[in-house]
């Protein structure tokens, strides 16, 4: 990925404006913060021109939002990547979540921030992205192909509460029917729900909410910025009410502390409760810069399990295969079990039935509408590492 348009050239902190475009909109979860805000000391290598903001609300204590003006936020994915999609929309860099084993750590890197706190602490908040996305909807060279969102960082992560950047951005997909996709941890969501139905109405929309486990305890401490998991399903369970057909990506599943076959049971029977269209299961990767980080939240939550760690993982990122498909094949005999993927009643009564599909997008739009990884039950081992 590219990020020299958030590269800033040696510019005296002096020169940065305090005052800049400012969100609009209430937090819708957490009460507002201030309009105020200061610029940090310690800048990164962020674009010319940021406003760097800092505010006291809780929630967003120790928080720092990089304000800027993006060149680009249509972004084409490399063609090396396994990723079953080619572009993606990332709204924000850096996230509230703070997931101890968030694969997108090491991108934060790029911005001469550290992988670790300042991953969790300092966001880039792209406050341009609807209009972008927009502009780019109306571009000659625009195919209409399928855009994914929350593929890197939530894209529903607290800030969105604040900056409302995505009633935009869905806005702006919808207007042009071009499908798209959004994966989140995040029961923001449900702000959106109705413009998301009027979407799917007229092109492919695809939801799925992040669901690894069920354990609350394990929750609070290696996903501490998220809302529970019983929200999030929740909130699936909400969407496939309205007729829009949202999926679970139970991932990750943590090895030695959420895969035994009671916790596996227990997730998927919570899932299949949420009416979920489908679940992919999701075994944690540790790419560089999350391995680390995710190594010293082990050490300090539970030291018995570094060494089994090290053998599991030896040097690389990924469990081995014989583990993912072991996963893999457990949790398709849950979904089995526990009817996933069949109509199920009391569902979809919204804008459509869920798996009816809308009419056809225009021949703009059509491109390639669909994900086909993210329609089935169960992505192969090799790919269910790469959702997430």
């Amino acid at each position: 990925m590219r990020w020299d348009n958030l590269r800033l050239d040696d510019l005296p902190l002096d020169d940065l404006p305090l005052d800049g475009p400012r969100p609009a909109g209430p937090d819708a979860e957490h009460g507002g913060m201030p309009s105020g805000g200061h610029r940090d000391t310690a800048l990164p290598l962020i674009e010319r021109g940021a406003v760097a903001r800092t505010f006291d609300t809780p929630g967003f204590r120790g928080m720092t939002f990089y304000e800027v003006r993006a060149k680009s936020v249509v972004n084409r994915v490399p063609e090396a990547s396994r990723m079953p999609f080619r572009w993606t929309i990332n709204p924000y860099r850096g996230c509230q979540h703070a997931c101890s084993y968030c694969f997108a750590r090491n991108t934060h890197t790029y911005l001469d921030l550290d992988a670790g706190a300042d991953f969790d602490t300092k966001v880039v908040v792209k406050v341009n992205a609807p209009e972008l996305v927009r502009k780019k909807m109306t571009s000659r060279g625009w195919s209409g192909e399928h855009i994914a969102m929350g593929t890197n960082v939530d894209c529903y992560q607290r800030a969105e509460g604040r900056y409302r950047l995505m009633p935009g951005i869905i806005g702006a997909l919808k207007d042009a029917a071009n499908p798209f996709s959004i994966l989140t941890k995040g029961t923001l969501i449900l702000r959106d729900i109705e413009l998301l139905a009027e979407a799917a109405e007229i092109t492919e929309v695809g939801l799925n909410v992040s669901a690894g486990f069920i354990d609350k305890d394990l929750w609070r401490s290696i996903e501490p910025g998220t809302p529970a998991p019983g929200r999030r399903l929740e909130a699936c369970a909400a969407l496939n009410e309205r007729g829009l057909s949202c999926g679970v990506l139970m991932g990750p599943v943590v090895p030695f502390l959420t895969d035994s076959p009671a916790q596996l049971e227990a997730t998927v029977r919570q899932i299949a409760a949420t009416g979920a269209r489908h679940v992919m299961p999701i075994v944690l990767h540790l790419r560089p810069g999350t391995r680390d980080w995710f190594l010293g939240w082990l050490r300090a939550q539970h030291p018995d399990l570094v060494d089994r760690y090290l053998e599991l993982y030896g040097q690389g990122a990924y469990a081995p295969k014989a583990y993912q498909a072991r996963i893999a094949g457990q949790v398709r005999e849950l979904a089995e079990k526990h009817g996933i993927g069949r109509p199920r009643p009391g569902f979809g009564h919204g804008t459509r039935r869920p798996g009816e599909r809308p009419a056809p997008p225009s021949s703009k739009a059509r491109g390639a509408a669909e994900i086909p990884e993210a329609q089935r039950l169960f992505p192969a081992p090799s790919e269910q590492l790469t959702l997430l």
